[in-house]
């Protein structure tokens, strides 16, 4: 549904976005994930039709953004990072104004209107002046106008930024249930936990340019230089120690004590997974194995390790 090859922007000699390429399949939502002045909002930009990109191309939904401009950006719902909303109008009359202006046919707009406000859960504040709500509730207005013509590409520009923690959450359950089905989602943000909670695969990019794609647990597993088993033991320490240290395939281990048992950090070489030897100890020796579970990067780890990786 999105597909962007090889697209490069330059600003003068300066180049915001080097050679960056990547898709976006139906029924999927993509992270575009980066630290602020990655180049995020450029491709937002250029995707969406608003920028031409200094060389490369970019297909929404079979059409060329430059060469077939008008179908691409039809197909296209967009949720900018500063949402243009007119305040002295009600939600009902600019989502009217909105389906209007996207060609949604007028035996079709009432419904459209009644569909969205729904969707977003706007029911109560339809008859609203949009100045007198909240930012998280503009917020919604702004998806409601990106999906009010059923666009078959949703692009999202840092949809969660400035608004409370109810409404992150809220606005992250509303964006998942949007992806799927016939539709295409990129997510553009530089807030880690969102990408893990709303999106299925994640292009990192960096300094302009994409330095990892992949879906966070394959990045996770790409990136580890050993595995790491969390187990929660009650036994004599100096005796549990002694005995995952002899469990082949141990590197190291790392010990807290809490009341009456101690969590125990086992690393292994990669290719290892010694869960099963270390159950089979703990048993063999009549200790009480609490609990066990493998421990994996988290995706803030994995971005740290690529950006760190990048800029050295």
């Amino acid at each position: 549904m999105i597909e962007v090859q090889n697209v490069s922007k330059f600003f003068g000699n300066y180049p915001a976005v080097e050679d960056v390429s990547f898709k976006v399949e139906k029924g999927e939502i993509l992270g575009l994930l980066g630290p602020n002045g990655a180049g995020k909002t450029t491709i937002m930009r250029i995707i969406t039709g608003y920028t031409p990109p200094t060389s490369g191309t970019v297909k929404v939904a079979g059409h060329d953004i430059l060469h077939d401009s008008m179908a691409a950006r039809a197909a296209i719902g967009y949720l900018p990072e500063t949402v243009p909303l007119y305040t002295d109008m009600t939600v009902r009359e600019y989502l009217l104004f909105q389906a209007a202006i996207r060609g949604v046919p007028n035996n079709k707009k009432g419904q459209r209107l009644e569909d969205v406000v729904e969707t977003v859960r706007l029911n109560d504040y339809v008859d609203t002046h949009i100045g007198k709500l909240s930012k998280g509730f503009r917020q919604r207005v702004g998806i409601a106008q990106a999906i009010i013509h059923e666009p078959s590409v949703l692009v999202l520009d840092e949809p969660t930024i400035g608004i409370d923690p109810i409404q992150v959450v809220e606005t992250r359950s509303l964006i998942k249930s949007l992806g799927g089905g016939d539709r295409a989602v990129i997510l553009s943000t530089h807030i880690l936990p969102e990408v893990s909670m709303v999106c299925g695969r994640v292009v990192i990019i960096n300094e302009g340019r994409v330095i990892a794609e992949d879906t966070p647990a394959n990045l996770a597993l790409r990136l580890q230089n050993s595995r790491q088993v969390s187990a929660d033991i009650r036994g004599p320490t100096k005796l549990v120690t002694a005995a995952i240290e002899k469990i082949p395939g141990v590197t190291s281990i790392h010990r807290e004590s809490f009341e009456g048992h101690s969590q125990y950090i086992v690393e292994c070489g990669v290719g290892n997974d010694c869960r099963e030897e270390l159950a089979k100890v703990v048993v063999a020796n009549g200790w009480g194995l609490l609990s066990m579970q493998a421990k994996g990067m988290t995706l803030e780890e994995v971005f740290l390790e690529l950006t760190t990786q990048e800029e050295a």
